[in-house]
């Protein structure tokens, strides 16, 4: 598993990025209202009944709000085991603690990545009292031969996190992945995940190329994308459909737009979860609620 940084890239080093067979919307999906952690109220947006469907990625939750008292309780010590949560904050702070002795400052635009591999147990709490707060987590599976590593975790900064903007009016943070042969700050060798934040202007035009093996979906939280005939409102999200020849898709603005587009290689391996433990088998999940009862998680 490898990181990389890069600075933010001018428009005459770009390559292009060329979709001759784009995918169309499958399904879109609004997400559940719920709570987690301390009551802190968001939206599932990647539900566990969608977890075969856009393997390798278990979970989007979205969260904003300008009411501290729906956020002010934050995520205390709760353990995780077989997989990596992502959170990316859009504005607001939020600090980590876990049992591996890693800590770090979520703060505007940066990326907290950690994989939990053989158990964690950690927290994030609220480092502001009033003020927006504003963000994503997604979980992305390991594979089965991944799950029982070592924990880890990275703090990416605002700064870190490559940007560029496209002539056709598109501004793009690669947080994992590739695109415009810009290589985003994080990498995976198994699940291959593509994470794109987009900023379109009214009318701006995206391309993305993606193997035709990859699931992939697309998350609107500002304005309106038109992908194919279908226009993707806001806080919805678009699964885009499977087909053997299709080589990318195409995202329209209609109207200043931000989304998220998200993409990986499918593990097509048995998901069990119990909370927050991710395994291949009912017997794992035992385990990891027996570890988690031992205190093996925080060791």
């Amino acid at each position: 598993m490898t990181s990389a940084t890069i600075d933010t890239v001018t428009t005459n080093t770009l390559q292009p990025e060329i979709v001759t067979q784009a995918r169309a919307v499958e399904q879109l999906v609004l997400g559940q209202a719920t709570s987690d952690g301390d009551g802190v109220k968001l939206t599932r947006v990647l539900t566990q009944g969608l977890q075969y469907r856009l393997d390798p990625y278990l979970m989007l939750d979205a969260f904003g709000t300008d009411d501290p008292q729906d956020y002010i309780g934050g995520f205390p010590d709760h353990p995780h085991r077989g997989f990596e949560t992502i959170t990316y904050m859009l504005t607001g702070r939020m600090r980590h603690h876990d049992s591996a002795g890693n800590e770090g400052l979520l703060q505007n635009g940066g990326v907290q990545w950690m994989t939990a591999g053989r158990g964690v147990i950690h927290s994030e709490l609220p480092e502001q009292e009033d003020g927006r707060m504003e963000g994503f987590q997604l979980w992305l599976n390991l594979s089965a031969k991944d799950k029982m590593i070592a924990p880890w975790y990275k703090d990416i900064q605002s700064d870190s996190i490559p940007q560029f903007t496209t002539p056709d009016g598109a501004t793009v943070r690669v947080i994992a992945g590739a695109s415009h042969g810009v290589k985003g700050a994080m990498q995976r060798d198994v699940t291959e995940p593509l994470y794109l934040d987009l900023h379109l202007e009214d009318g701006a035009v995206f391309l993305q190329a993606m193997a035709a093996s990859m699931n992939a979906f697309v998350y609107v939280y500002r304005g309106e994308l038109q992908i194919g005939e279908k226009a993707v409102p806001q806080q919805r999200m678009a699964i885009l459909r499977n087909e053997a020849h299709s080589d990318g898709v195409i995202l329209r603005a209609n109207g200043p737009s931000r989304a998220l587009l998200i993409a990986g290689q499918p593990l097509k391996e048995t998901i069990v979860q119990y909370g927050p433990f991710v395994m291949n088998s009912q017997a794992e999940i035992f385990q990891a609620i027996n570890d988690f009862r031992a205190g093996k998680l925080a060791a």
